[in-house]
Order: structure tokens, then C-alpha cells, then sequence
């Protein structure tokens, strides 16, 4: 019994991860025979799977300039962290010509909005679970966001 192991095709990830900072999608997945591929821009990591288990993986995979996910990985960690209580799109003010909602080292109260994240046609504003000051805004303007992706940090 021989443990063949695939070969990842690294200009294949390269062109993946390309086209993920092109067309701003999250995530990417390719399956080839055995092989599945999937690049994801929340954790910047690739990961090849044969059939159902891990068998590579891969080096993570180098953020474009402007993108904050690797940057913005240490704080992302932080049990301070607000995370996206839905998919969609984050908006950091109420309009394109105003002010943000917060910036970091700004004091913020529980309950005071941090930004709006668009699901559906529909402004949902977010807010502060807690009082404290935003150390960090994880992500930029008209950004798409997943469930419980990092949002703000507030210390």
C-alpha cells in the first residue's frame, strides 16, 4: 500500500488567490478528480483535501496590497473582537460623504452603532456589545463580510 500524495499545482493557487482579490469574493474551491483546493480570504490559508481527508497544506497565501486580512490577523484573534452577526456588506458610515461611525482610539458606549452591515436589501445596524475604545477596524468600507467574521476590536 503506497501513500501517493497529489501534486498541488502552486500556479493554480497563485491564479486562485488572484481571482479571489479581483472579483472580492471570499472564498474560492476548485475539485480536480481527488483533489479540492479552496482558497479563503478570511484566514489568507489554502487547503488541498483528498476526498474527505487533509492531505496538504499549502503556504498561506501572500495578501495583496489594501487587503487588511493579514494585517489585521493578530487583532482578529482578540476574545475582544466584535463579530459579523450575519453575511453581507459592511458599510464604517451611514453615507459615503459622512464621518464613521467609530475610529480607532475613539471611547464608544454598549449599544452605540459601530457600522451597518447590508443583507438583503435591508441596513442592519450593529452595536457595541460593550463600552470601551476601538483599538482596531478590521475591515474597510463596502467590504463583504461572512458570519462571525472579526468586525472591531474594543478594549
Amino acid at each position: 500500500m503506497t501513500n501517493k500524495k497529489p501534486v498541488i499545482d502552486q500556479q493554480l493557487i497563485r491564479d486562485l488567490a488572484s481571482i479571489l482579490n479581483e472579483t472580492e469574493l471570499s472564498e474560492i474551491e476548485v475539485e480536480q478528480d481527488d483533489l479540492r483546493i479552496r482558497v479563503s480570504r478570511q484566514n489568507s490559508a489554502v487547503y488541498a483535501v483528498s476526498g474527505q481527508q487533509p492531505v496538504a497544506a499549502a503556504p498561506a497565501v501572500t495578501a495583496a496590497p489594501g487587503d487588511r486580512t493579514a494585517a489585521a490577523e493578530k487583532p482578529a484573534n482578540s476574545v475582544n473582537a466584535v463579530p459579523s452577526p450575519m453575511v453581507g456588506t459592511a458599510y464604517l458610515a451611514p453615507s459615503p460623504d459622512s464621518k464613521p461611525f467609530v475610529e480607532v482610539g475613539q471611547s464608544i458606549k454598549e449599544g452605540q452603532t459601530i457600522l451597518i452591515i447590508e443583507a438583503m436589501k435591508t441596513m442592519n445596524q450593529i452595536p457595541a456589545p460593550r463600552s470601551g475604545t476601538v483599538t482596531a477596524v478590521l475591515v474597510e468600507d463596502s467590504q463583504p463580510v461572512e458570519f462571525g467574521e472579526p468586525l472591531v476590536v474594543i478594549e
